[in-house]
């Protein structure tokens, strides 16, 4: 069985306080974008895992998919083995959510073609335990996210005709370092009112906490997002953590080109 993990771009991002379990409460909009890994599996004699595409660093039984396997086969023990290939082309450490996408897609993938009949609201709890952003993944719409981004409500909001440039700079932004230097947001801004106006609209209105910090200790990645205004964008922002800086632009843009850039151009749906 063969699936394909689309990434995210979160529009507008508030981090409003720290929790006592270490966490902290945000409120943001997950938009799902259609820039796909691709993960498939078939039983076989022996569990395995295959990495192509982008290079992963860490332990390849610490990857998601893995871990969506291991989950199951806790609460399923006669789940039998199987042999999983992920190809790996949404940039990590970029606030797309590749890895939680890849990881809850297999969790889907794997209920569906054993048959082991979670629903989706047992497989959300499931794959929160993989990571905040899994559960959207497993909804994979447009969603307010709040809390550790687990607690959703789907929202009436397309993009649909809309272009989305998309550049991860070759820079990784440890998570845990951007956490460490946020500010928490003390302006409790109505998301779903903002994203109501036209992209047009969103400029200074629409905004990701994260972006001070980032952008003081990455001034390439506050810079890409002027080039996306210099050429045209409605509007532009960095996504999760970073280090993805988007552009949404009325028309297909013509980005310029650079060595050390990975660009997507994508029709949004």
């Amino acid at each position: 069985m063969i699936v394909f993990p689309n990434c995210k771009i979160n529009l507008g991002l508030q981090v409003l306080r720290k929790r006592e379990d270490g966490y902290h409460d945000l409120r943001t909009v997950f938009y799902p974008v259609p820039i796909h890994d691709a993960f498939e599996f078939l039983p076989a004699s022996d569990l395995s895992l295959q990495v192509s595409g982008l290079d992963i660093v860490g332990n390849l039984e610490d990857n998601l998919c893995a871990r969506a396997y291991a989950i199951l086969k806790q609460r399923f023990p006669e789940l039998p083995p199987i042999q999983m290939h992920l190809l790996k082309n949404i940039p990590m450490g970029a606030g797309l959510g590749g890895g939680s996408a890849d990881g809850a897609f297999a969790l889907k993938a794997m209920n569906d073609f054993f048959g082991l009949g979670l629903d989706r609201q047992q497989m959300t709890e499931m794959s929160l335990s993989l990571g905040s952003d899994c559960p959207f993944f497993i909804i994979n719409r447009p969603v307010l996210a709040e809390g550790r981004g687990e607690k959703m409500q789907p929202l009436d909001l397309s993009l649909a005709g809309y272009f989305l440039a998309l550049i991860h700079p070759g820079i990784h932004v440890s998570t845990k370092q951007a956490f460490s230097a946020i500010v928490p947001s003390d302006i409790d801004q109505d998301l779903p009112e903002l994203l109501g106006m036209l992209p047009g609209e969103w400029r200074n209105r629409l905004v990701n906490d994260f972006e001070a910090s980032v952008f003081q200790a990455f001034p390439e990645i506050a810079e890409i997002k002027e080039m996306l205004y210099r050429e045209g964008a409605l509007y532009a922002s960095m996504t999760g953590s970073g280090s993805a800086v988007y552009g949404v632009f009325s028309n297909r843009p013509a980005i310029p080109g650079n060595k050390l850039w990975k660009t997507f151009l994508v029709a949004l749906k």
